[in-house]
């Protein structure tokens, strides 16, 4: 019997926006993550391209050169060249498919210049073809100049990915073909590279090219696996930046005198400019944005209630079936308390979660999030953020967890940290369920203007969170030493608007969705099980209990071990209009914060019935006769959640992100004492004004 076929892999590079991860979704069938700017792919991405078994594909973050400083950058040069001491050259692709974009001929060709300098075999993929109209270049007259094949593709419409698909198979069994030189260092530079290529490991490939990348990219860098002789040699050439200047020189001469003519006409982008004119001035640009925002989280309170009623009834039916089915007694209690109402009363906010990614989903396809990035780099610099941190941070009203991951574009690693610790201030989806029951439950239902105050008061907490954010960085890069840096310059590429891809946004949110409801179905659903039998348990009543089947239920759960805990640490939450209840709710959002709901719930007996838990919140009284929570309460609970470090997935991934706990704790630590010391103030002089 014959051994398989041998798997060769093949690596697909390119620019950011240049359609890259949409045409490795073509070639294999996969469905990565698509983005409509810089930094969406932080990642390796494999799969087998559809019809060929034996070829692997793999997704290579994007870049705009391989001078590398930056981690994206690092992991596309590992791809490519294969620098990681684990790295073997078997494991080097034999092939490069460099993505170009046409309507940016020179700028998306010098990828492939470093490339073929390095020694890899290349394959040029001219994207936006369609875009490029008559602009776009001669493939022929492009493979020449190149020396390497050239395949025209619209990827998202399936155009010309077979003949690349046919391309890929063939160039990887011919012979490779002679690459020119494209232009010549000088006697100073050559005499560089001669000495930093006869210290290079003997497992990298020997080349000029890969020496000359260490002399430009070894020194103020972040890169791991750099051999300490290879650092010194570098460093006794005295390379300075000149070096890189005058390779970055020859390079652009070569392009302009060779590629730039190419292009038959210059690309037309009057409707890209026009619009520029407004959304990127300084004055209606945020006047537009704010509108967009508004819009956007005013329908996350509005749009979705229908769709919210709906997955209430439907876990009401389901809790009161099996009531029916399951015969009194504890496991009737788990299953319809614990589990069915604890996961119910978390999916109930779906909808909410579904418009958002899709919001943030058809902004980003249609190019309006890199305006909004370019738009807010004043003011992210007047915080010492950098420009390249807003894109990451709006994606943390979304999700924490992958905003943190999209922090890797950033070329300094305190540029990332500083990102890190104030994503998890922005308003994420797991406290909108949080959100949406204090404001529907505590405040009352009226109008401001035409408008909702329910939904303006949705708008101000996300507002509230932005602003914060920006001001804990302010604070921390002034206050935390390791933080203190020169701000670097701010560079990102404006894409021409497109026409949403709606397949492309549905992909997303699924994607995203499932890992919500996974999130759900493991680590909520545990923490509900394990709230819901702190609450249940001992099943004892006190000596003097009496009353009827209520009242025996109320003293029941307040003699449970819950409300012990929660009775425990009621003195230091009480001066923030908090009570034990509340308490246990706080305990129990540590682990994620969707389970305060659930944990409510469980709480009044409301199981996943939003409504009955709101009608609950709103009649519960205080011994004396008061109302236990008063909209202040409320408004100091919002900003407790709006403060405090509640999800262990966060700590995780930011411990992941920096490689030690130091981070992570500090997070935690920060986060917490400023929730702490913000709900006070809010309760506090609430009460003093008579609130």
């Amino acid at each position: 019997m014959s051994s398989p076929s041998p798997v060769q892999r093949v690596a697909l590079c390119g620019n950011p926006n240049t359609g890259k991860t949409t045409l490795f979704n073509a070639l294999t069938g996969a469905q990565a993550r698509v983005g409509n700017y810089p930094g969406v792919t932080v990642d390796r991405r494999h799969g087998r391209m559809r019809g060929h078994d034996d070829i692997e594909i793999i997704d290579v973050p994007g870049t705009y050169s391989l001078t590398a400083r930056s981690v994206d950058e690092q992991i596309a040069l590992d791809v490519i060249v294969g620098l990681a001491p684990e790295t073997t050259a078997a494991d080097r692709p034999a092939l490069l498919v460099i993505c170009v974009d046409a309507t940016q001929l020179a700028r998306s060709t010098y990828l492939v210049l470093q490339a073929q300098e390095l020694g890899a075999r290349c394959l040029v993929a001219l994207t936006m073809t369609d875009e490029a109209g008559d602009a776009a270049p001669d493939t022929a007259a492009l493979a020449r100049m190149l020396a390497c094949p050239v395949v025209p593709v619209v990827a998202r419409i399936g155009k010309g990915v077979d003949a690349l698909r046919t391309a890929i198979a063939s160039a990887l069994v011919t012979p490779p073909p002679a690459v020119p030189a494209r232009w010549k260092p000088s006697p100073a530079l050559a005499d560089k590279i001669a000495k930093v290529r006869a210290a290079m490991p003997a497992s990298w490939p020997a080349s000029d090219g890969l020496a000359l990348w260490a002399l430009a990219s070894i020194g103020d860098d972040e890169l791991s696996h750099i051999p300490p002789a290879l650092r010194a040699a570098v460093s006794a050439t005295a390379a300075d930046a000149s070096d890189d200047d005058e390779a970055v020189l020859g390079r652009w001469r070569w392009l302009d005198a060779n590629i730039a003519p190419l292009t038959e006409r210059p690309l037309d982008r009057r409707f890209t400019d026009r619009l520029d004119r407004v959304l990127l001035h300084r004055g209606l640009g945020m006047i537009v944005f704010a509108g967009v925002m508004f819009v956007l989280f005013m329908s996350l309170f509005a749009w979705s209630d229908p769709a919210i009623a709906v997955v209430e009834k439907l876990f009401a039916w389901i809790g009161d079936l099996t009531r029916r089915v399951l015969p009194d007694g504890v496991i009737e209690d788990f299953v319809v308390d614990g589990v069915i109402a604890g996961v119910g009363s978390v999916l109930v906010f779906l909808p909410q979660i579904l418009l958002l990614f899709f919001f943030l989903g058809l902004l980003e396809d249609l190019g309006y999030l890199a305006r909004v990035a370019y738009l807010m780099d004043r003011i992210m610099r007047s915080m010492n953020l950098h420009g390249r941190a807003f894109v990451p941070m709006l994606s943390g009203f979304a999700c924490a967890v992958p905003a943190i991951m999209a922090t890797r574009t950033m070329e300094r690693q305190r540029d990332r940290i500083l990102t890190m610790l104030v994503i998890p201030l922005m308003t994420c989806s797991a406290r909108l369920p949080v959100y949406t029951l204090v404001i529907a439950a505590l405040f009352p239902s009226s109008t401001f203007g035409g408008l909702s105050t329910q939904s303006l008061l949705m708008v101000g907490m996300y507002a509230f969170s932005l602003i914060t954010s920006l001001v804990a960085a302010w604070v921390l890069s002034r206050t935390v030493k390791s933080l203190k840096a020169k701000r670097l310059p701010f560079v990102i590429e404006l894409p021409p608007y497109r026409a949403p891809r709606l397949r492309d946004i549905v992909r997303m949110m699924w994607s995203k969705t499932s890992m919500f409801l996974r999130e759900a179905g493991t680590v909520i659903l545990a923490c509900t099980i394990v709230l819901w039998a702190l609450l249940y348990f001992p099943r004892t009543l006190p000596d003097d209990a009496a009353g009827d089947e209520t009242a025996t239920a109320q003293a029941l759960l307040e003699n449970s071990y819950g409300a012990r805990l929660g009775k425990a640490i009621e003195p230091a939450i009480e001066p923030l209009g908090f009570d034990w209840k509340i308490g246990v709710g706080i305990i129990g959002a540590f682990a994620a914060r969707e389970v305060f709901v659930a944990t409510m719930g469980v709480i009044y007996g409301a199981g996943d019935d939003e409504a009955s838990l709101r009608k609950r919140l709103q009649d519960e009284k205080k011994p004396d006769g008061s109302r236990a929570y008063s909209p202040l309460a409320g408004l100091s609970l919002m900003v407790f959640f709006a403060l405090a470090c509640q999800c262990m997935s966060t700590l995780a991934v930011v411990k992941r992100e920096t490689g030690g706990y130091r981070w992570p704790l500090f997070l935690l630590g920060y986060m917490t004492v400023l929730a702490y010391a913000a709900s006070l103030l809010v309760f506090q002089i609430g009460t003093l004004l008579g609130f």
